[in-house]
């Protein structure tokens, strides 16, 4: 987007010019429309899973916004000359499965030939105008709260590659696909005053963004940070993504490790997420009431990760 030029319409309340989720237009008073849209790649060879997975990943953003998903559009790239259309049928049986679960409602689509499927969804959502969330509102003393593990770029990678089974692999798929409406369900009967969701930029990318868009420093606790499992292991393998070089330069001096970090761990700060967690902003004091909540809604894996401090220039610390 660089080089184009920033719109001076008022209603636009979140355009490209911050790095966020989604855009966001005031339509009334109260009411403010979401878009976003997004695709992946096959992260497994399971058309179900794959349709499931690019759902949760296109929903998020709407979430992340602080939002309620209404409607959804297919984005379909097949190969139909050469693979069979009941496996395109099941990548929208799963993406419209979890588009039902989101309360949304799937209103079309559109589709074009391609040497490799892609899917994914355009959403429109709505939020009160004076309760969006972005990734630019964190204040000095918040407590950051991660809903989901990390490491699936990694997984995904090895799964194509061989290193890692597919019965490994095929136990994180519900995790993968799981929907963020239910954290920020809870989420929003607290203070909340930023939000992201964690994908292809990586766990450090992201908070930078963070870090960025609030002009202040974000330390992230390593030991805090829950991978999923094999996650550390594919990449003592040698195995890596074709984005985490991309990311780390993106992130070339504004960030450090103020802790003894192997090469591997390292990676894994860089490594990219398909549908990964929300990353929360909050006062510190309602920060264990939010976990409790999380957890006793079934988001046993949410932890506090890091917090929010004053610093000359934006930055993210690894303590």
């Amino acid at each position: 987007m660089q080089g184009l030029e920033i719109s001076d319409d008022p209603n636009l309340l979140v355009g490209y010019d911050t790095s966020d989720d989604a855009a966001v237009y005031r339509v009334a008073p109260d009411i403010a429309l979401i878009s976003t849209v997004d695709y992946i790649t096959p992260p497994v060879d399971d058309p179900y899973w794959l349709g499931q997975i690019a759902a949760a990943n296109s929903l998020s953003d709407v979430y992340a916004m602080g939002g309620q998903p209404l409607t959804a559009l297919n984005l379909v790239m097949f190969p139909s000359k050469i693979l069979d259309m009941d496996v395109l049928k099941e990548i929208l049986r799963g993406g419209n499965r979890k588009v039902r679960e989101a309360g949304a409602s799937m209103a079309g689509g559109h589709s074009v030939d391609d040497n490799e499927p892609k899917y994914g969804l355009a959403i429109t959502g709505k939020v009160h105008p004076d309760r969006i969330l972005t990734n630019k509102d964190c204040r000095s003393g918040d407590a950051l709260v991660l809903t989901k593990p990390l490491g699936t770029g990694v997984l995904f990678n090895a799964g194509r590659s061989g290193k890692l089974p597919y019965s490994e692999l095929e136990s994180i798929l519900p995790q993968v696909a799981a929907l963020n409406g239910k954290a920020m369900e809870v989420a929003l009967k607290f203070d909340i005053h930023a939000c992201t969701d964690i994908t292809g930029f990586g766990i450090l990318g992201h908070s930078l963004e963070m870090a960025l868009g609030s002009g202040l420093q974000i330390n992230l606790t390593f030991e805090r940070l829950c991978f999923y499992p094999n996650a550390l292991k594919m990449y003592q393998k040698g195995e890596s993504t074709g984005s985490n070089k991309a990311n780390r330069r993106l992130a070339q001096g504004r960030w450090e490790a103020a802790v003894s970090l192997t090469p591997e761990q390292e990676e894994l700060l860089f490594d990219p997420q398909t549908s990964g967690g929300l990353l929360l902003a909050l006062p510190a004091e309602q920060c264990a009431d939010l976990l409790n909540d999380l957890k006793q809604a079934g988001i046993e894996s949410a932890a506090h990760v890091g917090r929010v401090v004053k610093s000359q220039r934006p930055f993210v610390k690894v303590v």
